[in-house]
């Protein structure tokens, strides 16, 4: 018998990484749940991603998305990022929580300005709390890739970081399936390079006029990890 997927969450899934997110993990057949502070505006795009009910997708509340999920994604802005992990605090307890946020300050984009602890994801593992695996992951990935279908997802790496080993190596998973190469990339604190890397993709972005620069680890693995 085929094991259940778990149910993934996409707080600040109606935006551009989050719904990219969202639609290619509801095509590798996973449960969906839209979370939005707008149940309405979740519902909406949730209806629309759902493709007529072919695809599994939810909309609701933030709160009721963090509660409903079995593990938690959270790609908002960071200007959003301390109000949204307050009003979900209590739903993502005893949950895997996978923070995309990165500090960027428009106008200032391109410029790496990293928050007084180091990066945003030690904040959030700091915030919510030791009963919540905490992940940093996507942070440098480009969001028009992921709503391409035509895309090669496996044109850019995806560096994820966090404390519990279980939780990273789940998530490395997890990103393999919709086709990305993840690697095990550290702690936590770790974090600060994927994030500050953010501002130095846009930039090459502006510059070379690229769309959508990623990242990419040379070398083979000589052990399995």
């Amino acid at each position: 018998m085929t094991a259940r997927k778990p149910s993934l969450t996409f707080i600040g899934g109606t935006g551009d990484l989050g719904s990219g997110l969202a639609w290619r993990f509801a095509m590798a057949g996973y449960p969906v749940i839209i979370g939005s502070r707008a149940a309405d505006k979740a519902e909406a795009a949730a209806a629309e991603m759902s493709k007529g009910g072919i695809l599994s997708v939810q909309g609701m509340s933030n709160a009721d998305a963090a509660q409903a999920g079995d593990i938690v994604f959270m790609t908002v802005p960071f200007a959003n990022h301390e109000g949204t992990l307050a009003s979900i605090r209590e739903g993502v307890q005893e949950k895997i929580f996978v923070d995309s946020t990165v500090p960027l300050m428009p106008p200032k984009v391109t410029r790496v300005q990293l928050p007084a602890s180091g990066c945003v994801a030690k904040q959030t593992q700091d915030f919510l709390g030791e009963n919540v695996r905490v992940v940093s992951a996507f942070q440098n990935v480009a969001a028009a890739h992921l709503q391409n279908e035509e895309a090669h997802l496996g044109d850019c790496d995806v560096l994820v970081t966090g404390n519990d080993v279980e939780a990273r190596d789940t998530v490395v998973r997890l990103a393999s399936e919709i086709g990305f190469k993840a690697w095990h990339a550290g702690p936590i604190e770790n974090s600060a390079v994927a994030e500050a890397l953010t501002s130095v993709l846009i930039f090459l972005n502006k510059r070379y006029g690229i769309a959508g620069a990623g990242i990419h680890v040379t070398g083979t693995p000589t052990k399995d990890i």
